[in-house]
């Protein structure tokens, strides 16, 4: 869960436009910018304890919780002045045993034949690192990406990801994990990549069922589950519901329990605990209905606020 819209004006994705920033004295330039990144370290912290409250384990931390902070005429540091904060987080994600893990943007890829759009992937990964390094989770949570565009070239952009892969610092590359897409690289090609560079694959089942591969449910899931094996980190796999027939590949504001069904099923055959991320509109509603929902089929247990047992 990223973020729980029954709290009250609690969002850790306040953001400074950089046309903001530029009409402002410069004298108070990093004075807004410390006032919003506070407000936003204040608001995560509001958010993992409305998690632990009601037992949600997984949580998808804010790519923007530092404004402007790979914009290359601003970059400034923002881990100094928030030093106690940004431990304060790590410790209550390590004493919860919380697992957390950063989505940056779409733009954020390796595929691309222009230098300066890797260049700014790598800034973006590594301001996503550092942001673990400042919680000291630098080893216990994931930066989920895609692969990118294909460019008019699927194959040539490929190549070009595992190239262009290299100038990712590898500290980093050790943190990251790809997901399947709705559009370009169905789960097949993106389970491909993963093992070739040793990549966790986080399994995106609305994603696949909108882009789908060859391979079945049954002989793909088992394959996605072993790239995680060396990472000491439950796979995890993102659920959401088409918002309808003709915007299929939109997030509903829920999570319809028949279209995961099929998901469901399959995982009952494989001996696997997964993480579920949920990606719908309603956030920590939706992700609570559906805990519900699940607990409700025969042979299903409840264990906690946001966990069930299927045996």
């Amino acid at each position: 869960m990223s973020q729980a819209i029954t709290l009250w004006d609690a969002s850790p994705s306040k953001t400074l436009t950089f046309a903001r920033y530029q009409q402002l004295k410069e004298e108070e330039r990093l004075d807004k910018l410390k006032e919003i990144t506070s407000l936003n370290l204040d608001h995560t912290l509001r958010m993992l304890h409305y998690n632990i409250a009601h037992e949600i384990e997984l949580y998808r931390f804010s790519s923007s919780i530092v404004p402007l902070a790979t914009h290359p005429e601003v970059m400034w540091d923002f881990t100094t002045p928030f030093r106690e904060t940004w431990q304060e987080i790590g410790s209550l994600v390590k004493k919860q045993r919380l697992r957390v893990s950063f989505h940056p943007n779409q733009f954020t890829l390796f595929t691309s034949p222009r230098g300066e759009v890797t260049a700014n992937a790598v800034t973006d990964m590594s301001y996503h690192f550092g942001m673990l390094e400042a919680m000291e989770l630098e080893d216990k949570a994931i930066i989920n990406i895609h692969i990118g565009g294909a460019y008019g070239d699927k194959q040539a952009a490929i190549e070009r990801f595992h190239e262009n892969l290299q100038t990712l610092p590898c500290r980093i590359k050790q943190q990251m994990t790809l997901e399947n897409d709705d559009k370009t690289y169905h789960a097949d090609e993106t389970l491909a990549v993963c093992e070739k560079e040793k990549i966790p694959m986080i399994f995106d089942y609305h994603h696949h069922m909108a882009n789908l591969g060859t391979l079945s449910l049954e002989d793909l899931l088992p394959s996605v589950f072993a790239t995680w094996k060396h990472t000491g980190l439950l796979p995890k796999i993102h659920i959401s519901s088409p918002k309808s027939e003709k915007a299929f590949r939109s997030h509903a504001d829920f999570i319809e329990l028949d279209f995961i069904k099929p998901l469901l099923s399959a995982l009952t055959k494989i001996n696997t605990d997964v993480d579920f991320m949920i990606e719908a509109k309603a956030k920590d509603q939706a992700m609570l209905k559906l805990v519900e929902d699940i607990s409700s089929i025969r042979g299903i247990k409840r264990i906690s606020g946001g966990a069930v047992e299927w045996r």
